[in-house]
């Protein structure tokens, strides 16, 4: 089973219950002799950041042995760039969340190999924050992007989105109620550019060998009829987008509020981490997720299925960190995967003060009810989901691929020079998709 597979089964069963393990235990009941405090960088997301903040409100309340204490970041720097300095200034977080730059991090943070959390995740999920024979990341959910929909929207325009398996019915679609598609550099850079890479090839390997190409510096994107096609859907999206790109951070919120209205856009393209933020903006109001067409041959895969894949994951550092520490932190994690009222913070919807995030642990007992959740639900249940190839980019390689998307979004490259400025950024970079460390 390949990667994305194992991805899909896992989501699967967790969304439908079928698992049952006795949760592990946590340190709650305990008594210490004193507090340790323990720091996180970050609250995973920014969408999510008042419903994590109640999460650890709850945890810290609930035992005597750890105060878990938020670091907030500059959201306009990078990840690496955010931490770097902390731990030259020797004040390094005990927990951080990242995807790309897991490999980069490997020498300073703890294996995670023997923890209760990294028996209840499956292998499939663990892959990618393998590094060598250490498990340096445990998965925080999974998440799985396309065309958000407003369904109010699409049922008053009589848009059934299960139909819209080519490009040339999307088009048809966009002519009634119009697309948001955001200018933002780490959607364009991540999310977008995955849509080309994980249709890249047929098989896991093969896509894995293109990033290879990437990487040696051989692949044309100009003359791959595959980019040709997402090309096409990206110049698609430009073309019947509501409004003009805004490459600020106010981007989010508009498009929030463009989708929630419906007057404008029916469609955004985006994932559902955004169904907190459009079910506070819209209560009552049901939001799906569907495929974004990239070809007009309606049995293709990629013009039927989701990106489906782990958005981040967990780290405890282990250069700076204390053993009381690192105890804490794997104790607030377990807390928040395992116990029963970690778990409604986790999977219940905004409307409960949860994170709707997909539980991927065995042994979830509050399952997502929403309606989006549900439409993922079905496209997992009948395997019709995308590589996550987003994970395998190197460190810092989706601010480079946001930035020429930014140009070509508000047309200030050409096809062409969009397609070298992804070469460009590519060669010469180390595959630690292959093994290979930083």
């Amino acid at each position: 089973m390949n990667k994305v597979a194992k991805i899909a089964a896992v989501a699967m069963a967790s969304m439908m219950a079928i698992a049952s393990i006795t949760p592990a235990a946590t340190a709650a009941g305990t008594t210490c002799a004193k507090r340790t405090n323990i720091t996180m960088l970050g609250t995973i997301k920014i969408e999510i950041q008042d419903q994590f903040m109640a999460a650890v409100k709850d945890y810290n309340k609930s035992q005597k042995c750890y105060t878990l204490k938020i670091i907030q970041g500059d959201r306009k720097l990078t990840f690496l760039q955010n931490v770097t300095p902390l731990y030259a200034k020797k004040k390094a977080p005990t927990i951080m969340t990242a995807l790309q730059e897991v490999p980069n991090m490997a020498s300073k943070v703890m294996d995670l190999k023997k923890t209760a959390l990294a028996k209840l995740a499956p292998s499939g999920l663990l892959s990618a924050a393998t590094v060598g024979k250490k498990l340096v990341g445990l998965p925080t959910t999974a998440e799985a992007y396309g065309l958000v929909y407003n369904k109010k929207v699409l049922d008053a325009a009589g848009i059934d989105p299960a139909t819209l398996n080519t490009r040339d019915k999307l088009e048809a679609a966009l002519k009634k109620v119009g697309v948001h598609f955001s200018g933002l550099w780490w959607s364009l850079g991540a999310h977008f550019t995955n849509i080309y890479f994980a249709n890249a090839s047929k098989t896991h390997e093969g896509r894995l060998k293109v990033l290879d190409a990437m990487a040696d510096g051989t692949k044309d994107l100009s003359a791959d009829p595959v980019f040709k096609n997402y090309m096409a859907t990206f110049d698609l999206l430009k073309k019947y987008a509501d409004a003009k790109p805004n490459l600020t951070d106010s981007e989010y919120d508009t498009a929030v509020a463009a989708l929630a209205n419906g007057s404008k856009a029916g469609f955004w393209f985006m994932g559902n981490w955004s169904e907190p933020n459009l079910m506070t903006a819209a209560p009552g109001t049901n939001f799906g997720l569907m495929p974004l067409p990239i070809s007009n041959n309606a049995k293709d895969e990629s013009n039927l299925s989701i990106s489906v894949g782990v958005p981040f994951y967990y780290m405890i550092d282990q250069k700076q960190s204390t053993a009381a520490q690192r105890k804490g932190a794997l104790d607030f994690l377990t807390w928040m995967y395992t116990s029963k009222k970690g778990q409604h913070h986790v999977a219940d919807p905004v409307t409960k003060n949860g994170m709707s995030f997909i539980p991927v642990y065995k042994g979830f007992k509050v399952n997502p009810s929403t309606y989006m959740s549900k439409t993922i639900a079905g496209y997992i249940k009948n395997n019709h989901v995308l590589d996550w190839m987003n994970t395998f980019y190197p460190a810092g390689g989706q601010d480079k691929y946001g930035a020429s998307g930014q140009k070509y979004i508000t047309d200030a490259i050409t096809a062409d020079q969009y397609a070298k400025e992804l070469q460009d950024a590519w060669k010469g970079v180390v595959k630690t998709w292959r093994g290979k460390t930083v």
